[in-house]
């Protein structure tokens, strides 16, 4: 390896290591209890939340994953710009009065809303099953990307991701939400600096964009599983139900919805929906990558997320590819921290609270949670080095499919009280058994599932469809019959008053 690529690359993640641990002066509380320490007190303003959801949902393995995606299938990979962008007037709606009920009630996680809203404990254990769920296998996925970086750089063995993680739990561990936030402002800034000298440099070593695309669809044509650069009609309904899919679960992930919570207002929420498509227009770049890798002819040698590593190692100068590694590095630290934080959070107050110390203090919940988050990451550690990466990716492919079964509970308690709580806890278990069986069937491999021949989708969609329609029957036969169902008395219109106040 190169040794100014090494200098670059080091002295770039002692610089974020520094700055996580500087974290511990930033805006901190004399208080230390679990909304200070998972949610930074609630105080980041629009620049930092920017910046932090940024962070937390372009991941390193996205940028890792979308572009082998597009190296080894072509234009499925695409999948990935529309849905972030669809995602945005559904937040821009939806979670500012999330945000507000939860203020106003102190809610921590979307378990806890759904507890109080339904006022049943079994309906939040299953929203925090499916968050913590969901969220260790992606956990592990940020390894994969670090890991994968590790190697390209010419560190061999599982040495520097231990050493890697070591440092992400610790400055996790002292300074919560706040150390992730602070390093995100470096990550994005990195990122973005990576993805436009790649889009400027690239191109012109290859013959411009023309010849990317007319070279990469050659290679896709002639690979044993042949792709192209545009969709095949075939994959339509494959595309549109894994983009919409994807939509929809983005911000019921637990990772997301603590960037949410941590907003000092509604209004930094609504202002956010509206910034975030920035980031939108850098993964259509990311996703370039992939056909670029194929032009540049580069040889993976069956591991496709070496695609990116090895397309800058051969066209970036060395300095460059210091920059750019660092980048995707630090692009795993800080959503691998606010997911450690938010698994631990629905642990602590969906868990551990509930069923084995109901009157834990917030400074109690507190020192659990940052317990439980050095436990979160040294399971995914473990499940990096113990088990194969193809494991690891099959299982994440689930995540999506787990996520959505929460939707119903959720956006149905914001909106609405005629959703019976028994209803959902079964439309729940039927999502999610179906969903996984759906998974199981195609070896985990694909996150695709055929309906017929000729309708093929993704299986978080059609799990979502049957938990709704469960739900909407059930529902309809609970009330008929007029068995209680303990929800929350409070109406829509009031939801809407205690949103503005807050």
């Amino acid at each position: 390896m190169n040794a100014t690529t090494m200098v670059v690359f080091l002295v770039l993640f002692a610089f974020v290591t520094v700055l996580g641990f500087y974290a511990s002066r930033w805006r901190k509380s004399a208080v230390a209890n679990i909304d200070e320490w998972a949610l930074a007190g609630r105080q980041f303003g629009t620049f930092i939340t920017w910046f932090l959801l940024g962070g937390d949902l372009y991941t390193a393995y996205t940028f890792i994953a979308v572009p082998a995606l597009a190296f080894g299938a072509g234009a499925l990979a695409f999948y990935a710009v529309p849905y972030t962008i669809v995602v945005y007037p559904f937040v821009f709606v939806v979670l500012p009065r999330f945000w507000s009920v939860a203020k106003a009630k102190g809610y921590v996680t979307a378990a806890d809303f759904v507890k109080g809203r339904f006022q049943s404990r079994g309906l939040a254990l299953a929203v925090a099953i499916s968050g913590i769920l969901a969220t260790l296998p992606y956990i592990a996925l940020q390894m994969v990307g670090m890991k994968t970086i590790l190697q390209a750089l010419g560190f061999g063995g599982d040495i520097p991701i231990i050493v890697a993680f070591a440092i992400l739990a610790a400055y996790t561990y002292l300074n919560g939400l706040r150390a992730p936030a602070m390093v995100a402002v470096v990550k994005d800034i990195l990122i973005y600096a990576t993805i436009i000298g790649a889009l400027i440099i690239i191109p012109g070593h290859l013959g411009g964009f023309g010849h990317i695309f007319q070279a990469a669809n050659v290679k896709l044509h002639a690979a044993a599983k042949p792709g192209s650069v545009l969709l095949s009609p075939k994959l339509y309904t494959a595309y549109a139900t894994l983009a919409l899919g994807s939509a929809v679960a983005l911000f019921f992930y637990p990772h997301a919805m603590t960037g949410v919570l941590a907003s000092k207002s509604r209004d930094t929420v609504r202002k956010n929906a509206a910034f975030l498509p920035l980031y939108s227009l850098m993964l259509g770049g990311i996703a370039l990558l992939g056909f670029m890798a194929l032009a540049a002819h580069i040889n993976v040698n069956g591991n496709n997320n070496l695609a990116v590593p090895l397309l800058f190692l051969k066209e970036f100068s060395p300095w460059f590819v210091g920059v750019a590694f660092a980048a995707i590095l630090i692009g795993a630290l800080v959503p691998a921290s606010v997911m450690a934080i938010a698994a631990s959070n629905l642990f602590t107050r969906n868990i551990y609270r509930e069923y084995f110390v109901p009157h834990a203090s917030e400074n109690q919940q507190a020192g659990i949670a940052k317990f439980i988050s050095l436990l979160v990451m040294l399971a995914a550690l473990i499940f990096v080095v113990g088990i194969p990466v193809q494991f690891s990716l099959y299982l994440q492919t689930l995540g999506g499919v787990w996520i959505l079964q929460t939707v119903p509970m959720i956006v149905g308690g914001i909106y609405t009280r005629w959703f019976h709580r028994t209803g959902l806890l079964i439309g729940w278990l039927v999502g999610m058994v179906l969903g996984t069986w759906m998974e199981y069937s195609v070896g985990f491999t694909t996150s695709f599932f055929a309906l017929s021949p000729g309708i093929v989708g993704y299986a978080g969609i059609w799990a979502l469809i049957a938990n709704g329609i469960v739900v909407a029957i059930l529902s309809l036969i609970l009330h008929a019959a007029k068995v209680s169902n303990g929800v929350d008395e409070t109406t829509v219109s009031d939801y809407q008053e205690e949103a503005t106040s807050a």
